[in-house]
């Protein structure tokens, strides 16, 4: 792929326009580039707009130079209308304010880049909220939503955006704003010279989304200009405002899950289930579970009715005896083999998060390979659904794909994706000759090819199969009506780019040789893991409202390239595109650079990426048989140091103390002057350890933070496994993960010690003695990353043998915890546990202990080496600053700050002068003494 240069002119001209936030480095470039489609269409500049003016100053700039624009939000379009090869305008930086909410008239004025979940939680303290609500909703922006016409699950009771958007604040490529414009007298009289058109051919069914909204300027519909801008992508004009309808939450809401044999017998009661007015009908079948399963293990489904196909079905009011009596007819008419009524929100809520998660989870068709977007949300009337449901998976199986299908049947949605072959020959081929067949599948039905995600490059150059040519002549004429230039989103809807042009994916060519990772599950292919992303955006979502740790750099910088999504696609840039050419590029380490390897993509997003991993191969990879940061010497080797400093600990605490001593250590080091030196132990655990005799065997993993600096936590791990009846044993004084040399990137030195260990590990793993481990990275190196970088045998049975603690005495017969009734603990779960153990055991524990637990999201911002490496202070600390220290502020005299991972404990002592301890410490503390 070839990418235009940036114009000079542009950027000049941007800058005597007074226009500041322009962004033209290749990093930004890359990762506006895509969205959550299979497009890559390069941008030459992207501007933040802050204001209106700004907005005017770029129009007025792309006039003249005849720059195309693309108006973006949070970038979750899976139809590709979100990018453009001149300039993005991402309102979602700066202006993405609720400016006002009126609870009397039960409206609200935002400006085009507020997120979704952002407007809820202003309007819900006024008992109110926006009704469309998109799976998306935590990241995707009322700009967004405005410019596809967004549904989401609850469309049956609240309607599309464009029954819920009042009034728009929408310019023209003039740049003036629209209701003052000739365009609107034009507009009337184009269209009152297509009645016809316009009244036979549009507004079919409710989810009829594609092409020009012409309905709403018929005479009989008022010529609402302000629907009629809902879902044209911005291809007419940029919209910087919206006033939009708020409707009052009912009271009551129950969730149905009615189970059926396959997804067509859902679909065929659909008619039945509507006559019931539920405010939501959604339908998933067995093979998005199943994916689920695999991913996050047996127990992540939660118990769902007998069959392979459930319909979700909410029913809500204010009654709740009309709720509850509404439910019960519904169950008797909707001829399910099995059923099950949820009322309690805590408990329907993870069974609506499988749905929700549904964009990423389909990342991975059924046959295990990519699935890709591009036909995945055609709409037919509801009453058709069950039919087009059969017809559609025979027409998968004639073209040899296989899919997950799911999405809002109440409303005749189907949302999937397919095992596309884009990355063989003929791939773009095969792929445009399903996307025709499909869409005279849906058509053949009387539906719509898209029926809330736009039509965009995947779906506009079919759209002529699906309308007359008069109402393609008026689209054409509507669009040169407000844009005569094709400026305003250029590709999509009218003039469109061909479907199988500018095909992301299938450029990716394999990259197998030489890497130091196996990627197992990948296929051992690099190109095939970075491609995981799908773009969904979850890692631009507001973790402190909605707990997990993905991705605290996004959230501290609000930069696109520092979101897991922005990454992921500067890696594909190096791989497969002209911007980024190799490993060293500067693109590539400006994305990483501020990449915690907290792992924390690794679990919360729904394709399973692992950006730590990734980093670490693009670090090995750049720097083998190079010089290296001075931090990777020091910090990367640091068990090495501290082996050498535990023959002498006092005079290295001496040394590190000294002022003149301490400065010039912390430079050499590559470590940022505000960082402490943790003080070593005047003796290592391992030294002075005796040993068990008595119990059942377990491997206590003593890591070399918990043996240099902390090793009373090594000994009330013992008192409290002995208490449970083990006889711990512990590793060699040698024996360690490797971990500081895999997030440093040193993997062929990490996977000799890491070698080592497993194979000294496996001997006891051999005569069935578990492992259990302290420190939760080092835990997870041995259950995952070990797996990749030793591949070996013996890796996979120390894996499967290594536990945490909790999860060791959760599965120990006839043990139980001690009482901590009264003990306010605030629990800052290390990254890499919520992500590679889960931290699930531990809650369930202290549950049992009586304790009252405050259990904090996100990350401590430390994160290993990260937080101390020399420019990464400001953001380690923005970081801290999202949930750790609000929480170590607010805390009460007496509270106990429980934190296993010795980065989290490192940060709250370094910032909040604050003391954490580790679980075994607070349970061994309250064992009872004899």
């Amino acid at each position: 792929m070839t990418t235009a240069a940036v114009s000079t002119d542009l950027v000049q001209s941007l800058a005597r326009a007074g226009v500041p936030d322009v962004l033209t480095d290749t990093a930004h470039r890359s990762a506006y580039a895509s969205d959550a489609s299979l497009y890559r269409v390069v941008p030459q500049a992207i501007v933040r707009p802050r204001h209106d003016d700004d907005v005017l100053a770029t129009l007025a700039v792309c006039r003249e130079l005849g720059i195309p624009i693309t108006a973006r939000g949070a970038g979750t379009s899976v139809a590709g209308n979100a990018i453009g090869p001149g300039v993005i305008l991402d309102f979602s930086r700066h202006m993405n304010k609720v400016l006002e909410v009126d609870g009397e008239a039960r409206t609200a004025r935002v400006q085009a880049g507020t997120v979704q979940a952002t407007l809820q939680a202003a309007a819900r303290p006024f008992g109110l909220r926006f009704g469309p609500d998109p799976s998306t909703h935590t990241r995707c922006t009322i700009g967004g939503m405005i410019g596809n016409n967004s549904c989401g699950s609850r469309t049956l009771g609240y309607g599309r955006t464009s029954d819920n958007v009042l009034d728009l604040k929408a310019f023209t490529i003039d740049g003036e704003n629209l209701i003052e414009s000739k365009i609107v007298d034009e507009l009337r009289d184009l269209v009152g010279a297509n009645l016809a058109v316009g009244r036979t051919e549009f507004a079919t069914f409710g989810r009829q989304v594609s092409g020009y909204a012409v309905e709403h300027l018929l005479p009989e519909n008022g010529f609402n200009l302000t629907e009629f801008l809902v879902g044209s992508e911005g291809t007419l004009a940029v919209i910087t405002e919206a006033t939009v309808r708020l409707v009052a939450d009912p009271k009551y809401r129950t969730l149905v899950v009615l189970g059926y044999p396959d997804f067509g017998t859902a679909g065929d009661v659909i008619p039945a289930i509507l006559e019931f007015k539920p405010t939501a009908c959604e339908g998933l079948d067995h093979r998005i579970c199943d994916v689920v399963r695999s991913r996050r293990g047996p127990d992540a489904v939660p118990p769902l009715p007998g069959g392979t196909a459930w319909l979700m079905v909410e029913i809500a009011g204010d009654d709740r005896d009309d709720v509850r009596s509404r439910t019960e007819k519904l169950v008797e008419a909707a001829q399910a083999i099995d059923h099950l009524i949820v009322e309690d929100p805590a408990k329907a809520a993870p069974l609506w998060k499988i749905r929700e998660d549904g964009a990423g989870l389909a990342g991975r068709a059924p046959s295990g390979l990519p699935a890709h977007a591009g036909w995945e949300d055609s709409a037919v009337p509801p009453a058709k659904i069950g039919a087009y449901l059969r017809d559609f998976d025979a027409l998968g199986e004639r073209h040899g794909l296989s899919m997950m299908p799911y999405g809002h049947l109440g409303d005749g949605c189907v949302h999937v994706r397919l095992d596309f072959p884009l990355d063989k020959p003929g791939g773009p081929g095969k792929f445009r000759a399903f996307l025709e067949d499909a869409a005279d599948l849906v058509v053949s039905y009387g539906g719509s090819l898209s029926g809330e995600h736009g039509d965009g490059r995947a779906r506009s150059e079919l759209l002529s199969r699906m309308y007359s040519p008069a109402a393609m002549t008026l689209f054409r004429q509507i669009k040169h009506t407000f844009d005569p230039s094709n400026l305003l989103n250029p590709g999509n809807l009218v003039d469109p780019d061909p479907v199988d042009a500018n095909i992301r994916v299938s450029q990716a060519r394999p990259v197998r040789t030489e890497l130091a990772l196996a990627y197992h599950h990948d296929g051992g292919d690099f190109n095939q893991a970075v491609h995981r992303c799908t773009g969904v955006g979850k890692c631009r979502a507001d973790t402190t409202v909605l707990g997990g740790v993905m991705c605290p750099s996004f959230l501290a910088t609000k930069n696109e390239k520092d979101s897991t999504r922005g990454r992921a696609r500067v890696l594909q840039e190096m791989l497969d595109g002209d911007l980024a050419p190799d490993w060293r590029s500067e693109a590539v380490h400006d994305a990483l650079d501020l990449c915690l390897s907290c792992k924390g993509c690794a679990s919360d997003c729904p394709t399973g990426i692992d950006m730590a991993a990734y980093k670490s191969e693009v670090l090995h990879q750049s720097f083998k048989g190079r010089t290296r940061p001075r931090s990777h010497y020091s910090l990367g080797w640091l068990p090495r140091w501290s082996r050498l400093a535990s023959r002498m600990p006092a005079l290295a605490n001496l040394m590190t103390s000294l002022p003149g001593v301490r400065g010039l250590a912390l430079w050499l080091a590559g470590v940022d002057s505000r960082r402490s030196i943790p003080t070593f132990a005047p003796r290592t655990f391992k030294a002075g350890f005796t040993p068990v005799k008595t119990g059942k065997p377990v491997i206590l993993f003593v890591d070399s933070f918990t043996d240099h600096f902390a090793p009373s936590i090594a000994q009330a791990a013992v008192d409290l496994l002995v208490d449970a009846g083990y006889a711990p044993q512990v590793t060699s004084r040698k024996a360690c993960c490797g971990l500081t040399w895999i997030s440093t990137g040193q993997l062929d030195a990490a996977r000799r010690i890491l070698g080592t260990t497993v194979n000294e590990l496996h001997q006891a793993v051999k005569k069935g003695i578990p492992i259990v481990g302290l420190e939760p990275s080092c835990t997870g190196v041995l259950r995952q990353d070990a797996v990749e970088l030793v591949d070996n045998e013996a890796a996979r049975e120390v894996a499967a043998a290594t536990r945490t603690v909790a999860e060791l005495l959760a599965a120990t017969p006839g043990w139980t915890p001690p009482s901590l009734a009264g003990v306010r603990v605030i629990a800052q779960p290390h990254c890499h546990h919520h992500a590679v153990m889960g931290w699930e055991a531990d809650a369930k524990l202290l549950k049992q202990t009586g304790a009252t637990v405050k259990r904090l999201g996100g990350c401590c911002g430390l994160a290993g080496n990260f937080g101390v490496e020399r420019g990464h202070y400001e953001v380690s600390v923005a970081v801290a600053e999202q949930q750790l220290l609000p929480a170590l502020s607010e805390a009460e005299e007496g509270d106990v700050f429980l934190a296993d991972g010795f980065s989290c404990r490192t940060q709250a002592d370094d910032l909040a002068d604050v003391s954490g301890v580790h679980l075994v410490q607070l349970l061994a503390d309250a064992l009872p003494r004899t």
